[in-house]
């Protein structure tokens, strides 16, 4: 990661100044105040993978608030999350009514869209990831679900997770736009299963069935060149009936059967437009995605992205030989 700020470069009058202020750019705007009169130190460490955008934080003795006055800035990042990994130290926070302290290791999810409080005490570094919000919600249900909860570190998932980020973080620059794509799609898809983790842990009856649809998604995702893969085959993956799975994504706002299509679609988009993938015939990736008929399947790509594979694929080939 590259340094992007650092008090010992900055005249100590205007250290705090500096950080506020470039803090607020990589995050969000926040009223932020020192908690005890010490010299201030601190830095600031960034990468961007594919649209990744991941920062290090080292600081001390800080408290953080977002406020209804700071979620209407025009700066704010209303459609995106944050996730809130502690690498060192202990960080307590409030979102949602729900109060914690995270320690190193743990992690949170931060919604943009409502008030937060964030206090440093003592010395900490935390990792902060912005993260689409449709992706995590698409996946995970609405953000109020699980913003604000502690994912515990010693969590199988969040071990696997935190090891994955932290090495991905330093790939920047080292990847083709197309590997860093794929990339961050794993990370993400880390998240998500860790939090999911977490949010199993929970007793309401409307987080478990989050929790059912979540594997559903990832069955579907492991699954997708079986052509025999549907609703029903999904249910019977997952342990429930076909008439829960449908009520469980329809509280989603999704649809069992137009969810495979779509990951079927998007993943054939993303082979096409891969040049890692090039030497693959377009009937070969409409198979691999769970097509068996290629005017069906070109058919269904022209409805979802106003193009024939083939010149999808050329516009995306050529895109990235330019850049």
């Amino acid at each position: 990661m590259q340094t992007i700020f650092s008090t010992d470069e900055v005249q100590p009058r205007d250290r705090f100044r500096h950080w506020r202020d470039i803090c607020e750019d990589r995050l969000v705007p926040m009223v932020q105040n020192r908690v005890d009169d010490g010299p201030f130190h601190a830095s600031i460490a960034g990468a961007t993978i594919g649209n990744l955008v991941l920062t290090k934080f080292a600081l001390s003795n800080l408290r953080a608030v977002t406020t209804p006055q700071t979620l209407r800035h025009e700066s704010n990042k209303t459609d995106h999350l944050f996730m809130s990994m502690v690498l060192t130290g202990a960080v307590s926070a409030d979102q949602y009514d729900r109060s914690s302290t995270d320690r190193a290791g743990d992690f949170s999810i931060r919604d943009t869209n409502t008030p937060w409080t964030i206090e440093h005490d003592g010395y900490s570094e935390v990792l902060a990831i912005q993260i689409p919000r449709e992706r995590l919600e698409g996946m995970l249900g609405s953000t109020r679900r699980f913003a604000g909860l502690t994912v515990d570190g010693t969590l199988p998932t969040a071990i696997l997770a935190r090891s994955y980020l932290c090495n991905l973080a330093r790939l920047e620059g080292r990847l083709t736009p197309q590997a860093a794509e794929r990339l961050v799609g794993v990370g993400l898809d880390l998240i998500a299963a860790s939090v999911a983790e977490r949010m199993a842990l929970e007793t309401p009856k409307a987080l478990h069935g989050t929790v059912i649809v979540q594997r559903a998604k990832a069955h579907v995702a492991a699954h997708l060149g079986d052509t025999d893969l549907d609703p029903a085959q999904v249910a019977a993956a997952v342990g429930v009936s076909l008439r829960h799975l449908q009520m469980l994504f329809r509280g989603e706002g999704l649809n069992v059967a137009a969810w495979i299509w779509r990951r079927r679609l998007e993943t054939a988009a993303q082979r096409l437009s891969d040049p890692a993938c090039l030497a693959m015939q377009v009937g070969e990736v409409a198979y691999r995605c769970g097509f068996t008929d290629q005017a069906h399947f070109s058919r269904r790509f022209r409805d979802r992205y106003g193009a024939s594979p083939r010149a999808y694929r050329h516009a995306a080939l050529t895109q990235a030989a330019a850049s």
